[in-house]
């Protein structure tokens, strides 16, 4: 984004409510939470001018789509959210859960996402599962780099595909997050999950979509 750009912003009267919903990538298991993908996105954009609030973050680590729905509902959240995001599915490929049961749910997950959003879709942004195979702790799984892969990826057909249909916002981490398989910066202390300098990448790739939802038509 350049400073050119900025000017477009239609710059709220308050600032921005953020609802992230998803598991440990979401919340930033083993990293400070001012590390984590969310409150990174938020700092971004504060810096270019779109003012956006402490994020709420409902996620768990484990948590599966299904999990995710029962924290929502958990939470009793009422009104809405300017900005929502979506990140949820590697504990479904972690258990060997059933694909089909994931569209399922990621597709009813999409529509309280839409839904916490004010029924506006071009407020909700999906960020795809990352590929926890090629971590240390991935290649000492015993499970295979390459099978890992291959059903990260189906998983991530699903959600694309989905949330495509439903026509929301898409942004795909997974190809970057292989980069961990021969850079160990972007892998936190427990050898599993993303460090800050990887979810600092997430934000930036996610925050372009962002800003255009906020900016002048």
């Amino acid at each position: 984004m350049s400073k050119t750009d900025t000017t477009k912003i239609a710059t709220p009267a308050v600032e921005l409510s953020y609802l992230a919903l998803g598991d440990s990538y979401t919340i930033g298991e083993a990293v400070a939470q001012s590390s984590c993908f969310p409150f990174q996105l938020a700092s971004q954009l504060n810096n270019v001018g779109i003012k956006v609030n402490t994020p709420k973050i409902i996620a768990k680590t484990g948590w599966t789509t299904n999990e995710l729905q029962d924290g929502i509902q958990a939470e009793a959240l009422t009104g809405k959210f300017d900005i929502v995001t979506l990140l949820i599915g590697v504990n479904n490929q972690y258990r060997g859960n059933s694909i089909e049961t994931y569209r399922t749910e990621f597709k009813e997950l999409l529509q309280t996402a839409i839904g916490f959003a004010g029924g506006n879709k071009a407020h909700v942004f999906v960020v795809s599962i990352p590929d926890w195979g090629a971590t240390p702790f991935g290649k000492q799984s015993g499970r295979g780099m390459q099978v890992i892969a291959k059903e990260i990826d189906a998983f991530n057909a699903i959600n694309k595909e989905e949330t495509i249909k439903a026509g929301i916002s898409y942004t795909d981490i997974t190809p970057g997050s292989r980069n961990a398989a021969t850079d160990h910066s972007l892998v936190a202390s427990d050898g599993l999950h993303p460090s800050g300098v990887m979810y600092k990448d997430w934000a930036a790739m996610l925050a372009p979509s962002v800003f255009r939802a906020f900016s002048k038509k």
